[in-house]
This record gives structure tokens, C-alpha cells and sequence, in this order.
């Protein structure tokens, strides 16, 4: 009797590291690549927001905004309801289809044109 039930718990355990390889396998294929986003802003400034890849849809994104060639700030893309924000330390935008807001200073949003590169 105790053997049976030591096949049964060693077919579970070699069935669940079997599956969980398969899985494993699964969600390499499905990473999807970052999309790299042109800014152009009305202040005369044209930025870059970079989003690294995911694994799936739906997955938290996260990104660099390049202020400039040289220095990226870390963001997270935060839903908003029909529309997007890409929130840093200090600097945020705000966005619906390709307009948007950037927000380098808390009080002073400079509008934003947003197009895929």
C-alpha cells in the first residue's frame, strides 16, 4: 500500500517539473519586444521613450525616457483610464492616443506630440 502511494507522489512530482519545464518554455515564447516612442514637445524638445520587453500582454511595462542621448530616466507605464502615464522620479507624461502632456516640473505641463519611431 505505502509503495503505491510513493509511485503515485513521485509520477505527481516528476508530471509538475515535466509541466513546469513546458511552461517555462511557453513564456520565452511569447516575449514580445520593447517599442521605442518619438516626443516632440512644443518647448522645442524632442525626447525618446524607450519600453523594454514583456513577457505577455498585460504585463507591468517599464521604460526609459531619454532626455537627453546620454541621460534615461526609469518609468512605469501607470494605466489611466482611457489614456496612459509614464511616471519617474520627478518627471511624468500624461497621454491619450498621440497627444500628451509632459511634465518636467509639477505645475508646468509642455504639450507633446507622440509617434512611434
Amino acid at each position: 500500500m505505502k509503495i503505491k502511494q510513493l509511485m503515485m507522489v513521485g509520477v505527481t512530482l516528476m508530471a509538475s517539473a515535466i509541466g513546469g519545464f513546458a511552461g517555462q518554455a511557453r513564456a520565452h515564447e511569447l516575449i514580445l519586444p520593447g517599442a521605442a516612442f518619438s516626443i516632440a514637445c512644443d518647448n522645442g524638445g524632442s525626447y525618446v521613450l524607450q519600453s523594454r520587453p514583456v513577457l505577455a500582454p498585460g504585463d507591468i511595462v517599464t521604460a526609459r525616457l531619454f532626455l537627453n542621448p546620454r541621460h534615461a530616466i526609469p518609468v512605469r507605464l501607470i494605466p489611466m483610464g482611457n489614456g496612459y502615464r509614464y511616471a519617474g522620479r520627478g518627471v511624468w507624461l500624461d497621454g491619450i492616443n498621440d497627444q500628451a502632456l509632459l511634465y518636467l516640473s509639477k505645475y508646468q505641463p509642455i504639450p507633446c506630440v507622440v509617434s512611434r519611431i
